[in-house]
């Protein structure tokens, strides 16, 4: 894979990566910063149903659709590796571990938007939120991202809601309530979980979706 890039890019934050309707010829594996899979709905709202961070490939297998259903925009700035969609085929086809761990990253994607779905039909908003931050927790720490029980997280409140499904003002009372809680902290875009125990009882975690052996101390 690190060989194999055609080229490495640095994207400005808030542009699109690619759009909904272009057609994919190219995959890109996220280096440094965050990215958004979302929807722009007919109204000009914005939906997001992923994040994005380092380690990610954006959309593996979309070079076999005609066009892009949803599109991808950064958080931050970002640096990515391009690769072409017949370079990754060749990868796949000359390595069968590559392709095994390829195909793992895609199933356990769709992983975690089944537990999204089941986060915003089922979970009140408070446990909603903190179930999203176990989760992140644990990507990041998979990734080599996190310290302690600490990430990287440049994720503004208006963005959670789009992702949540809730207003920027009720998202600001949940986190107020986590942070009065003894649960979170926030400092310089970093997310802080001060008690994972008593934040994956409250969210009801289960991390089996993630797929990851990787558990938070429990401090």
């Amino acid at each position: 894979m690190e060989n194999a890039a055609r080229q490495r890019i640095t994207i400005r934050k808030g542009k699109d990566i690619i759009s909904e309707g272009q057609k994919p010829d190219e995959v890109y594996l996220i280096e440094e910063g965050w990215a958004c899979r979302y929807k722009l709905l007919e109204n000009g709202e914005h939906h997001i149903m992923a994040y994005l961070i380092p380690g990610d490939l954006c959309d593996l297998h979309t070079t076999i659709l005609d066009q892009m259903d949803h599109s991808i925009r950064t958080i931050t700035p970002l640096k990515a590796a391009v690769y072409s969609a017949n370079e990754i085929s060749n990868l796949m086809a000359k390595n069968v571990r590559l392709a095994r761990a390829l195909t793992w990253s895609t199933m356990v994607d769709e992983a975690i938007l089944r537990e999204w779905l089941v986060n915003a039909g089922s979970r009140a908003a408070d446990k909603r939120l903190a179930h999203f931050f176990c989760e992140m927790l644990i990507r990041s720490r998979a990734a080599g991202l996190s310290q302690d029980n600490s990430f990287e997280f440049p994720i503004t409140q208006a963005e959670l809601g789009e992702s949540m499904g809730l207003t920027e003002v009720h998202i600001n009372r949940v986190l107020q309530r986590l942070r009065g809680e003894g649960l979170i902290a926030t400092d310089n875009k970093r997310l802080v979980i001060l008690d994972w125990v008593r934040l994956k009882a409250f969210a009801q975690f289960n991390p089996n979706y993630l797929h990851c052996q990787i558990e938070p101390c429990d401090a």
